[in-house]
């Protein structure tokens, strides 16, 4: 193909949709092209070329590109005809822009849908391509789907004017085939057709209806015949029917007979429950007395716990006074043991001094008489001395032993009763804790909510349900509720130690609602209530992987769940939870917080509670909270509440047994205390014979030495010299004596101070001791009446469970069986007939069920004998004759129906019929307007007239040059020129009439001569350039008399080969 000339002069083309143009169309093969593709303007397109050079192919390839038929071209009867000569195949491939609002699926197909039609000799196949070339679709379907939806009507004479139809539209007088043209190019060919064919299946739909009523007359027939049968055989019906109605009682009177029987079963069993409800008042009798001292007891428990908590430091300072008053008690006794043994030895040395003068008196009058007698009988005396003084020595050593073994047994067992009273304290405390623990276990059981702040959160709850209208959104809360955690008995403490303080907090969306969630707080008597304030619209976060710790450990936020994101968001953003990594145990926590030196770590926390972190260089360890709950969010109680009465049992025990060995040890002190003293009297008194003994043995030995010497004045001086010794040692013991009497006094009256504050704090204690030995009293009552109760109510748990409600059990359960034996007789008898037919007879509840069954026995054998003398029964009959009329009844519903839709149907086509009748009256009338206005612009008028009964059009032109007012009918009667422009003119009003993407006209100019193509070519292009549609004109002649626009495009075919 030559190359085309495309001539424009720059203007502005205006805005409009590209949707459904044609923009390239490929030959392949295809009639004479071997390979042909041209690229369409926007606007008007003019292809030329001589004759032969395959210009008309262009249209017939767009008609076959869009589904059209090979004989709805004209050009061929198969579409293998279009093959070119010596090829196998041909390729039609046109490609339609997709651009503007009326694009059609542009995310699938893109700015370009590319319609691919390929021939072959055998078949034919569609494939439709996006702008990338990719296949999107082959189905007719999806092609016929784009042709409707851009509104590309091949076969409309107005879309595609091919070479032929010109020339039978341009060159045609006949009224019937203009008439034909404007018929099928407004689209009233279309709808005719269809309204016609409507209307012939609604006028067989009718004929088949009325020959199916036909049918029915037989069976009708048929009926009547039965029925006059059936009243013959009325006398048979009549005992039939008495027989049915003695049967029918029969059945009911059996189901009363039940009923009298279930009447009475039933009243032994409201006795037999009356007995239950005596049974249970009782129970919840015995069962309130038990809540109510349980409460008291779980009351004097906490009362108990409180005192103690209040006494612990008094009783601290008791025991430490009791034991700096023991101190300063024995430190008296022993001053004045001490000051008692001075004083005994000053009166001894006293004595010694008075035996002394008497000695010196004596040695003077014995230094007369002395004899070897006496001397024999001292040195007898002496030995005897001598032992008596062994002997007491040797007694009194094994009692200072005595003593001291004592003294160390006594230490030893007052270290052990105050060791025990410290063990009896700690588990009456532990004790304490755990009964307290229990109590808070068994109230967070029966209401969770408690677990996460007490009671208080409960009238807190209730505060708020109170106030509800006041929140513009439900405060959420306490968290805690809201969260499930994930393996929670190894987690647990960790979780509570890392969030253990958010638990508790409540979520509101703005600041009005937190300080109205204050006023409840302070209305529930709640202090100190956390409130997080937190927008409830934020969906739930999505934390990246890179923000989490990078660490095969769990963190926090991993193992607690919750339906509500709120709260995991508030965990995220105000917990921190996603960055607390959890770990088991204490060295891996250590190695994990300050080795490993993990990123997006902020704490670690161990299983047991350890928490870990560094700050910069510094790296901290805090040891576990003892104060710290666990268990709070665990699903269930009950293995903790259990596990913690295993220890309230262990350390009651311990109490107890520590408490008799403690009594045990007390008894035994008391002995040792009591023979320690009788030791102390003995080992004094023994003392005091031994130093008797021994100064009366060295009186014996000093006057056996005085005696022997030679001179009694040497030992009379000496007598003096000792006597002055012992003077001076009686001196500074009486000093002495008197140094310890003012340690005595100072140590009693420390021992005195002792006293009075042991005194005072024993004094200011005693409500305190007293109130708690009264709540202990108060606390053994209750236990006992508790125990009591506890019995009572079992006593009599057993009495309904044994007796009462396994009567009541026996009785339900053959009242159950007389009631199915009752339901199942009335199921019988409903089957038989309703009761409310029964009662409308009468009723039948005072018959006997036996006399009944006589009178139907009777009644059986008298239909029996009448029923002899017909062959077939009145039933029979009936139930035929009630089969057939059910048959032709549904039959004649159902023919009923179909001529009730035939005439909705009919009505409808009749309106259609009317609207189509009118929009032919207003196309006929717009032709009109239209044709004469193209006219005018050549100073011409006319007028179209259109008989749509004798489908006629006939054309009238009247030309300015006429001086006669008739006008021309028959365009024959015009010259060629004339003829072809008035011909374009109507074609130009049905192309305003028409809807298209594009248009395409084949040699629309032939036979005209130079002035009427210039003309008709000015018309042409300015109506095409004003109508905003893609246009396309071929033609054999020469154009260069069209304008110059960019928007026109002209094209030239090559030369046909010789």
């Amino acid at each position: 193909m030559a190359e085309a000339r495309v001539f424009s002069d720059r203007t502005h083309p205006p805005n409009r949709s590209q949707a459904g143009i044609i923009s390239k169309i490929r030959l392949e093969n295809f009639m004479c092209h071997s390979n042909l593709e041209i690229e369409f303007g926007d606007w008007v397109n003019f292809i030329t070329g001589q004759n032969g050079s395959g210009k008309s192919a262009i249209l017939t390839a767009l008609c076959v590109a869009f589904g059209s038929r090979a004989r709805g071209t004209q050009r061929a009867n198969t579409l293998k005809d279009f093959i070119k000569t010596g090829c196998s195949y041909a390729v039609v491939q046109a490609e339609i822009k997709n651009q503007g609002e009326d694009a059609f699926k542009p995310e699938i197909y893109g700015d370009i849908i590319i319609v691919d039609r390929r021939i072959s000799e055998s078949t034919s196949s569609i494939a439709l391509k996006n702008s990338r070339g990719r296949r999107v679709a082959s189905k007719k379907e999806d092609l016929r789907e784009i042709i409707e939806h851009f509104n590309i009507d091949v076969e409309n004479p107005c879309v595609i004017m091919s070479q032929d139809k010109s020339r039978e539209f341009l060159h045609s007088g006949n009224a019937k085939d203009k008439f034909k043209f404007f018929f099928k190019a407004t689209l009233l060919q279309q709808v005719d057709d269809l309204l016609k064919g409507i209307e012939k299946q609604l006028n067989d739909a009718t004929a088949l209806v009325n020959h199916l009523e036909e049918t029915l007359r037989p069976i009708l027939k048929e009926l009547d015949e039965l029925q006059e049968k059936i009243k013959s055989m009325e006398f048979v019906e009549e005992i039939s029917h008495q027989l049915q109605l003695l049967k029918k009682k029969l059945a009911w009177s059996w189901v009363y007979e039940a009923d009298r029987k279930l009447d009475v079963q039933q009243k032994n069993i409201e006795k037999l429950k009356g007995r239950v409800l005596t049974c249970q008042e009782k129970i919840d009798e015995q069962h309130l007395i038990i809540e109510k001292f349980s409460d008291q007891l779980a009351k004097k428990k906490t009362q108990i716990a409180n005192i103690m908590e209040r006494t612990s430091e008094a009783r601290r300072m008791k025991e430490d006074l009791q034991q700096s008053l023991s101190m300063a008690l024995k430190e008296k006794l022993e001053l004045e043991g001490e000051r008692e043994r001075r004083t005994n030895d000053i009166q001894k040395m006293v004595q010694q001094v008075k035996v002394l003068e008497q000695q010196i008196h004596d040695f003077h009058e014995q230094h007369v008489r002395s004899t070897q007698v006496e001397e024999n009988e001292m040195e007898e005396r002496l030995r005897s001395l001598q032992v008596k003084l062994d002997e007491v020595n040797v007694n009194w050593e094994r009692l200072k032993e005595e003593e001291d073994a004592i003294i160390q047994m006594l230490t030893m067992i007052e270290n052990d009763v105050e060791k025990i009273s410290n063990q009896i304290e700690d588990a009456e405390r532990s004790h304490r804790e755990v009964s307290s623990r229990i109590c808070e276990l068994q109230m967070h059981q029966t209401n969770k909510v408690t677990a996460f702040g007490g009671g208080r959160v409960s009238n807190l709850l209730q505060a708020v349900e109170r106030h509800h209208q006041r929140f513009s959104n439900p405060p959420i809360g306490p968290i805690g509720v809201h969260v499930k955690l994930e393996h929670g008995d190894m987690w647990s403490i960790a979780i509570e130690s890392a969030v253990g303080i958010l638990l508790n907090a409540f979520i509101v969306t703005n600041h009005k609602d937190s300080r109205v969630l204050r006023a409840c707080a302070r209305e529930a008597n709640y202090n100190h209530l956390q409130i997080i304030i937190y927008d409830f619209a934020r969906p739930r976060m999505n934390i990246p992987r890179h923000m989490l710790p990078q660490t095969s450990h769990p963190t926090a936020f991993s193992i607690m769940h919750s339906v509500n994101p709120t709260v995991l968001n508030v965990l995220v953003d105000v917990g921190h939870c996603e960055r607390q990594v959890l770990v088991k145990d204490y060295d891996t926590g250590k190695t994990v917080a300050f080795d490993q030196r993990i990123s997006n770590l902020k704490e670690v926390y161990t299983s047991d509670g350890y928490k870990m972190f560094s700050r910069g260089s510094a790296q901290t360890i805090l040891p576990p909270n003892k104060n710290i709950r666990a268990g709070r969010l665990c699903g269930s109680f009950d293995n903790q509440i259990k596990n913690l009465e295993k220890d309230a049992l262990e350390a009651k025990e311990h109490i107890l047994q520590g408490r008799g060995i403690k009594q045990s040890k007390e008894t035994e002190l008391g002995n040792l205390q009591d023979k320690l003293s009788s030791l102390k009297r003995r080992r004094i008194n023994v003392e005091r014979d031994y130093r008797s003994k021994e100064f009366e043995l060295q009186d014996v030995k000093k006057l056996i030495s005085s005696e022997e010497t030679s001179a009694p004045s040497s030992t009379v001086d000496e007598l003096h010299q000792e006597i002055s010794k012992l003077q001076d040692r009686i001196r500074e013991g009486e000093i002495f004596v008197e140094k310890l009497q003012m340690e005595v006094n100072e140590a009693a009256i420390k021992a005195k101070d002792f006293r009075i504050s042991f005194e005072n704090l024993c004094e200011s204690a005693k409500s305190e001791i007293d109130a708690l030995a009264e709540t202990e009293k108060e606390v053994m009552t209750i236990e006992t009446t508790l125990h009591e109760a506890e019995a009572k109510k079992k006593h009599f748990e057993q009495v309904m469970n044994t007796r009462v409600l396994s009567d009541l059990k026996n009785a339900e359960a053959k009242y159950r069986e007389l009631e199915q034996n009752c339901k199942d007789d009335r199921n019988k008898a409903s089957i038989i007939c309703p009761e409310s037919e029964i009662e409308a007879l009468g009723g039948c509840k005072e018959s006997n069920p036996e006399q009944l069954s006589a009178q139907v026995t009777r009644w059986s054998q008298k239909l029996q004998r009448e029923s002899q003398r017909f062959s077939e029964s009145i039933d029979d009959l009936r139930m035929l004759y009630e089969k057939k009329e059910r048959r032709i009844s549904r039959k004649q519903q159902t023919y009923k129906a179909f001529r009730e839709k035939i005439e909705a149907c009919d009505k409808a086509l009749q309106l259609r019929w009317s609207k189509f009748e009118r929009n032919a009256t207003l196309l006929k009338r717009q032709l009109t307007w239209q044709f004469n206005g193209h006219l005018k612009k050549k100073g011409i008028s006319g007028q179209i007239r259109v008989n749509y009964e004798e489908q006629t059009l006939s054309v009238e032109v009247k030309m300015p040059q006429d001086a006669s007012t008739s006008s021309v009918r028959d365009t024959r009667g015009l010259s060629g020129g004339e003829r072809s422009f008035s011909t374009l003119c109507f074609a130009l009003a049905l192309h305003e009439m028409t809807e298209a993407p594009f248009r395409a006209m084949d040699e629309f100019d032939v036979f005209m001569d130079a002035v009427s193509r210039k003309i008709s070519l000015d018309a042409i292009l300015d109506f095409a350039l004003a109508q905003g549609s893609q246009w396309i004109f071929i033609t054999p002649h020469d154009i260069s008399m069209v304008k110059h626009d960019e928007r026109i495009k002209k094209q030239q075919m090559a030369a046909p080969r010789g």
